[in-house]
């Protein structure tokens, strides 16, 4: 049976999905085993070959523990392997930012990014942004890095999109959700994607799959539309080098071999427009 905390060369060979609500019964993602298999096999004809189990942890969702977490995905794998789906499941979490944040993760009540000790998957409240550059130096002694996911759909960033690269000069990294690049968002998200893509601050694109009819586990439409604006091997850096890299414990890979221009001001004359 797969281990947790363990990463062969097959699960690391096609895309990975470093944020996916695939786990049954603990939040608002797959309400059952059946949706977490169907979940499963659509990831995989997707061409997706690991997923980060990523459920919520902290804010209104403190009861779902690391162990919890840790066996919901040793049990994933298991049906996984007896039904013959060609995917491999670990272990990690969305966590709501909190006061405790730190001290949760020192004593081991938070899930890091595949049981890694490395990486922190960081969620925001979508209605506002609340500063990080606290917390990002307390993860950094920790010898810990934040990841922000999708701050493409935070209503704070939205307004003022230099947040973005004023995180990643502190040292924090992001995902982008791949149903915003596809426009599943709305036309203002998907543009302001495209922004931060050409802007080199982003470092992976993740389904944030909910189930099988919104924000299903599906990475390759997104793929696609990244290659068509920053290319093909800035694509692979994001949806298949640097989540290895999180799913083996790694530092990622922070330039993007793509031209960088000054988008900002062509977005906000947009904008204003």
């Amino acid at each position: 049976m797969v281990q947790p905390n363990t990463v062969n060369a097959r699960a690391l060979s096609g895309m990975i999905d470093v944020h996916c609500h695939i786990l049954p019964g603990i939040d608002d993602g797959s309400p059952d085993w059946e949706t977490t298999l169907a979940m499963a096999r659509m990831a995989a004809d997707d061409g997706i070959t690991l997923v980060i189990a990523t459920p919520h942890q902290l804010g209104s969702h403190r009861a779902n523990t690391s162990e919890t977490i840790r066996s919901l995905v040793v049990e994933a794998n298991r049906r996984l392997e007896d039904e013959g789906v060609p995917l491999v499941v670990r272990p990690g979490a969305d966590v709501r930012i909190d006061d405790d944040l730190p001290e949760r993760l020192a004593d081991d009540s938070v899930v890091t990014l595949a049981d890694q000790k490395r990486h922190v998957l960081l969620e925001l409240p979508h209605e506002l942004y609340v500063p990080l550059d606290g917390l990002l130096d307390r993860l950094e002694r920790m010898e810990l890095v934040g990841i922000l996911s999708h701050p493409e759909r935070n209503a704070g960033i939205q307004r003022d999109p230099r947040i973005v690269h004023r995180l990643v000069d502190r040292g924090c990294l992001t995902q982008l959700t791949a149903g915003s690049l596809t426009g599943s968002f709305g036309e203002s998200i998907q543009r302001l994607s495209e922004v931060l893509l050409k802007r080199g601050v982003v470092h992976m694109v993740a389904s944030d799959a909910h189930g099988l009819r919104r924000r299903r586990p599906i990475l390759s439409r997104a793929y696609r539309r990244t290659c068509d604006l920053i290319g093909k091997r800035a694509a692979d850096i994001l949806f298949r080098e640097n989540p290895a890299r999180i799913a083996q414990g790694k530092d990622v890979i922070l330039e993007l071999p793509t031209v960088r221009t000054s988008f900002w001001g062509a977005f906000w004359k947009r904008r204003a427009g």
